[in-house]
């Protein structure tokens, strides 16, 4: 059995192979695609275990060694240099540590979906890019309109006589111009989106892990899906507070002898499936939601944004025992959660 590290850049890799006591079998550069890595098998052989670190493409390197019956993991960039601090950062450095790494069993390895889950992904992420573009292009048309003072509603744009109104208003031809080039934006826009959206509903329908989140109030079929791919295996996660945290939703701990205070949110993990959480969450200003009052009351005290993101918290901790326990949402016992997570993170957070 050999132990394989790569270092993969964009177009060359580095990689060492290692044996069962640490010796050096082999090391050198393959080219960054898929002839250099179907060379470094033919070298090799099939009996090796790698490791990769985290970058664009690593899920990809995984699949086209396992095809040539490789065990291969994904290896956290961050923590690997947390275990193995580096003085010298070279390609053939950082190869050799992630053999090494391999060799004793230490890769802090990262989950990979399955190939059909980040397919899901890709599209409800295409979807969101479009959707950012779409919304950037009517704040654009509000700042030129406040430019000269001026409020109109997005539906009212839309009329055929939008662009005489404003030229009444006063707007210059160039500046109508421009809203009217956004307008054109947004109606591409929702034209790519619609397809989008026409993919994503049946999928949310059949996937039963999105049927069960989408009970919670406030999150759609779109939004359920996200939850969804971005958790993949709930049993991955020992419990609730573990899924908060994957989300970067929990606020770091300072503790220093007796002393512990919280302070900014981690940001850790999934950015995605934190701002799904905060999506679904700006719904809790609704009275049908059921955590409105908790919501009205942090709001009242810390801020709305405080609140949204205590509610985020609240969601992924719904859908953690949704998950877990293959069970529809009920609305949660508002006093138990709260001194269940003001033990965890402290009163200020909850």
């Amino acid at each position: 059995m050999n132990y394989v590290g790569i270092d993969w850049a964009y177009r060359r890799a580095a990689w060492c192979a290692l044996d069962a006591i640490g010796r050096i079998e082999g090391e050198g550069l393959v080219p960054a695609d898929a002839d250099g890595l179907a060379r470094l098998v033919l070298q090799l052989g099939v009996e090796v275990k790698a490791c990769v670190e985290t970058m664009s493409g690593a899920v990809w390197v995984k699949d086209q060694l396992e095809l040539g019956g490789w065990v291969v993991d994904v290896a956290h960039a961050g923590k690997v240099r947390q275990v193995a601090p580096l003085a010298c950062k070279t390609d053939k450095v950082d190869a050799r540590v992630l053999a090494e790494l391999c060799r004793r069993d230490l890769v802090p390895a990262v989950w990979v979906p399955s190939l059909e889950d980040r397919a899901i992904r890709e599209r409800l992420r295409r979807r969101a890019h479009l959707v950012k573009l779409r919304t950037a292009a009517r704040n654009r048309i509000f700042g030129l309109l406040t430019q000269f003072g001026l409020r109109v509603s997005f539906t009212r744009l839309r009329e055929p006589d939008a662009l005489e109104l404003l030229e009444r208003q006063g707007v210059p031809a160039v500046w109508r111009d421009s809203i009217a080039e956004h307008l054109d934006q947004i109606d591409d826009l929702q034209q790519r989106i619609r397809p989008i959206d026409q993919e994503l509903r049946p999928l949310a329908a059949s996937d039963p892990r999105a049927r069960l989140l989408s009970t919670i109030p406030g999150v759609g079929p779109l939004i359920s899906l996200t939850f969804a791919t971005e958790i993949g295996d709930v049993a991955r996660f020992g419990s609730a507070a573990k899924l908060v945290g994957y989300a970067g939703l929990a606020p770091r701990i300072i503790q220093s002898g007796e002393r512990s205070a919280t302070g900014r949110l981690s940001k850790a993990g999934s950015r995605t499936l934190r701002w799904a959480a905060v999506e679904a969450a700006n719904q809790a200003w609704r009275p049908s939601n059921p955590f409105h009052q908790h919501y009205r009351r942090l709001a009242a005290t810390h801020g709305t944004n405080p609140a949204k993101i205590a509610v985020a918290r609240k969601l992924l901790i719904c859908a953690w025992h949704m998950l877990s326990r293959d069970q529809v949402f009920t609305p949660p016992n508002a006093a138990a959660s709260s001194i269940r997570f003001q033990a965890a993170y402290g009163p200020a957070w909850n």
